[in-house]
């Protein structure tokens, strides 16, 4: 029984040091920051990923999925990957526009927070829909990833202050990753990915364009590149959806038309030979 209860702890712990992770990241964003200083806080929240990718998977692997998990792991994802980005968004490249960037930085952890509230309804509404092969939105961890990719990559491809002539670009990446984050945007979760050629083919292909990408640009690009894939791979993949949904639509529209149609003909038809009579 003991043993059991051990378990029960065990992906909590996963939990407990994604937010350490967090906390940790919004301690060295205190202050007058450096650029040193973000650069090991963006790490500590990629290492939140880290921890953040286990719990979920040590609990199934465990069979000890609980409600308190999923509601611990809902607020640890809020300091890691909402509140502790958003503070390392405002002092690496939003401090300087102002009340503007405050809000932008706000707008980050409150659309992550309202991602996460989505979440849990839809999981409370499903309890059995674990399997489900889309995330509705951009996960918030995803979203935290390509911050912490661009604070990284500035750090090993230039290092110092961002420029000014970036901020605004930064800002405007900010206002898409919370957009997307709260949009019905359908990401792929891979929980049906299976090992198969297929599937060994496409992962050796991610890993010769992240090899050509750090040896041809810097290896601090790599991670932007993979996050980026991934931001593209679910926009692509809802506009093609919705491009079906359409046609269908249209064709479902067409057929109902002719089908009226064709009642009205057989309708009128009695009408005519009683007319001829």
């Amino acid at each position: 029984m003991k043993l059991r209860h051990l378990m029960f702890v065990l992906p909590n712990l996963f939990t407990v040091s994604s937010i350490f992770c967090g906390f940790y990241a919004l301690s060295l964003c205190a202050g007058d920051a450096q650029p040193a200083a973000l650069y090991q806080a963006a790490l500590s929240i990629f290492f939140g990923i880290f921890f953040d990718g286990f719990d979920g998977r040590v609990a199934r692997l465990t069979k000890t999925q609980s409600a308190f998990g999923m509601e611990l792991d809902s607020l640890a994802d809020v300091i890691t990957f909402g509140v502790a980005p958003a503070m390392l968004l405002y002092q690496w490249a939003l401090k300087s526009l102002g009340f503007g960037g405050l809000f932008l930085s706000f707008a980050f952890a409150a659309c992550g927070a309202i991602r996460l509230a989505r979440f849990n309804v839809i999981a409370q509404r499903n309890p059995h829909g674990g399997g489900s092969r889309f995330f509705v939105g951009l996960p918030i961890p995803l979203a935290a990833g390509v911050v912490i990719s661009m604070v990284i990559a500035h750090h090993g491809a230039q290092g110092g202050v961002l420029p000014e002539s970036a901020r605004g670009p930064v800002a405007v990446a900010v206002v898409f990753l919370s957009l997307l984050m709260v949009s019905t945007v359908r990401y792929r979760t891979f929980k049906d990915l299976r090992l198969s050629r297929r599937s060994a083919l496409a992962f050796m292909a991610i890993l010769v364009g992240g090899v050509v990408i750090g040896t041809q640009l810097h290896p601090a690009w790599v991670l932007v590149a993979y996050f980026s894939a991934y931001l593209l791979l679910g926009l692509v993949e809802s506009a093609i959806l919705l491009g079906r949904y359409v046609v269908e639509r249209r064709t479902a529209a067409a057929e109902a038309l002719l089908d009226e149609d064709d009642d009205q003909d057989d309708e009128e038809a009695p009408v005519d030979e009683q007319e001829v009579l």
